[in-house]
């Protein structure tokens, strides 16, 4: 059986009754240069609806100078198990604008950063996202700055190109809000240490915490060192409970920081939210795996992702123009109003 002929401009231009430079300017959504009627644009716009016509991009893109394509490079996104979503984001805010995204993963070599930048820009994308798994402060690729660029969850140290973010330090504050109303006012520990030099979150999450906890009259207890994963986690708070401290609430950097806390505080014999509050970062799906499900400042990767694909099609978008997102709080059940 032969394949069905793909419409052409020519066919819906005979439908609609209309020359096929009518029909051209009206699918271009350019009616009002020819002063076209709006009955023949509703004929036109209907005519390709019914014949399925889909434009010839190759023929659109020379004629307009624009790929309908944007370049997003990142250094692991696509392999993160969370921070991926980022790229769901991202794709369905370019296909509402009539654009697809190309993705290239560099897992942090700059030789094959620089070559994709290059492919990428030789075939005529209409504007860079630069994307990392990890909120950072980044060094921008030359190749990005010889074209319209936005940072995806990272921004520049010269603060050149617009970026988008997670508000880490509202998020701070949100995850101490939650402790201080469950009456907690003293043994309130932060739990992890990110020792990337770059990054962002760690820092501005403490940020937060300390100074809505400083309005409210009450200082962090202390910090208690630990790597980002469960295991270093496990082993510092472990370590850290045998010394005879006892917490009242802890604050973890992140939801694994905070599965190697609730193991710890289990094997040292203290229940969450009984006797322990927990809250975290990140609201992944680990945190409401946890039983008690866990309070989580989640970070909003869809959002983050539109946000920049939007941010790099508004031609009004400033250079040095820093969008910060709210971190919504994921409700679990490990926090409890305090007894003692």
């Amino acid at each position: 059986m032969a394949a069905q002929r793909k419409a052409t401009l020519s066919d819906v231009a005979s439908r609609a009754g209309v020359s096929t430079t009518t029909a051209s300017y009206i699918l271009n959504n350019r009616s009002a240069e020819m002063r076209i009627s709006a009955d023949a644009d509703e004929r036109v716009r209907r005519a390709a609806a019914e014949l399925a016509y889909r434009p010839n991009r190759s023929a659109q893109s020379l004629r307009t100078r624009r790929s309908g394509t944007i370049g997003l490079i990142s250094d692991s996104v696509a392999s993160g198990q969370y921070g991926s979503r980022m790229l769901t984001g991202a794709s369905a805010a370019a296909r509402a604008l009539d654009h697809l995204v190309v993705i290239g993963e560099t897992e942090g070599d700059p030789v094959l950063e620089a070559q994709l930048i290059e492919e990428m820009t030789d075939r005529q994308v209409d504007g860079f996202i630069y994307a990392t798994l990890v909120t950072s402060e980044v060094v921008i690729p030359e190749g990005l700055r010889e074209t319209r660029s936005v940072l995806l969850n990272c921004v520049d140290r010269e603060r050149t190109l617009p970026a988008v973010l997670p508000d880490e330090v509202a998020g701070g504050r949100t995850a101490a809000e939650v402790v201080l109303g469950a009456g907690h006012t003293k043994d309130i520990y932060l739990i992890g240490h990110d020792p990337n030099p770059h990054a962002l979150a760690g820092p501005l999450r403490m940020e937060g915490v300390t100074a809505r906890l400083a309005e409210a009259g009450v200082e962090l207890a202390g910090v208690v060192p630990s790597g980002w994963s469960v295991l270093p986690a496990y082993e510092a708070v472990l370590s850290w409970l045998r010394t005879g401290v006892r917490p009242e609430a802890v604050i973890c950097l992140n939801d694994r920081i905070a599965l190697g806390a609730y193991e710890a505080l289990a094997d040292h014999g203290l229940a969450v939210p009984e006797e322990v509050t927990v809250v975290s970062f990140d609201g992944s799906t680990l945190a409401s795996w946890l039983r008690p499900s866990l309070t989580s400042v989640s970070l909003p990767y869809v959002e983050l992702g539109a946000t920049a694909v939007r941010m790099l099609m508004d031609p009004a978008t400033p250079p040095d123009a820093i969008d910060r997102l709210e971190m919504p709080l994921l409700a679990g059940d490990s926090v409890r109003p305090t007894t003692r």
